[in-house]
């Protein structure tokens, strides 16, 4: 199991330019056992953007909201998929019906096109919004993956041009780090010709 080995390397590369999701209002209309509509208000660093989704479930619906804002610019996003998901609580409580104020952990599990698993959580006393906050954070990883690749691929072009191997193998060593967080077949394809 994968962790967010490359978080603090993907913050490094992007600076001011790491995109910043997170959640502002969940509206969820479900009829159980056929489908999920969810409205998203979500915050992109200072500015706020509603996204609506439909799925089969929830977590369905809230992917598909966010891949309707994001894939389009983020290929990387239409090859992740769903491994495991789970709902814990922390059932002490101080009300008379014990346990009805739990916090629920919830546990998303992703893999990327390569077959690597990366785990987000995220835990409150709502598993409904734990449950979109995890999924805005999966969302947030790949998408960043994806730009401090591109990133670091623009330097690595502009060192070669200028004939700093020392930024070049710097680059290609931090592309190669990175790649490993990215589900995008092309871009994959793409770092392994040009470090192979």
């Amino acid at each position: 199991m994968s962790t967010l080995e490359h978080e603090p390397l993907i913050r490094r590369v992007l600076g001011t330019n790491y995109l910043q999701l997170s959640l502002a209002k969940l509206t969820i209309d479900e009829d159980p056992g056929s489908s999920a509509t969810v409205s998203l208000h979500i915050t992109e660093g200072k500015d706020a953007v509603a996204v609506e989704g439909k799925g089969v479930g929830v977590v369905d619906a809230l992917y598909n909201a966010l891949l309707g804002r994001y894939a389009r610019e983020y290929k990387s996003l239409e090859s992740i998929q769903l491994s495991g998901f789970q709902v814990a609580s922390d059932i002490e409580s101080k009300k008379a019906l014990a346990g009805v104020d739990a916090v629920g952990k919830v546990t998303l599990d992703v893999m990327n096109s390569e077959g690597r698993h990366f785990q987000f959580t995220d835990a409150s006393r709502s598993v409904t919004t734990s449950t979109a906050r995890a999924v805005i954070a999966a969302v947030q990883y790949f998408v960043n993956a994806e730009r401090a690749f591109m990133t670091l691929h623009h330097a690595r072009r502009d060192a070669m041009a200028r004939g700093r191997e020392d930024l070049v193998a710097r680059y290609t060593a931090e592309m190669a780090e990175v790649v490993e967080s990215t589900s995008y077949a092309e871009v994959i394809a793409s770092i392994r010709k040009e470090l192979g």
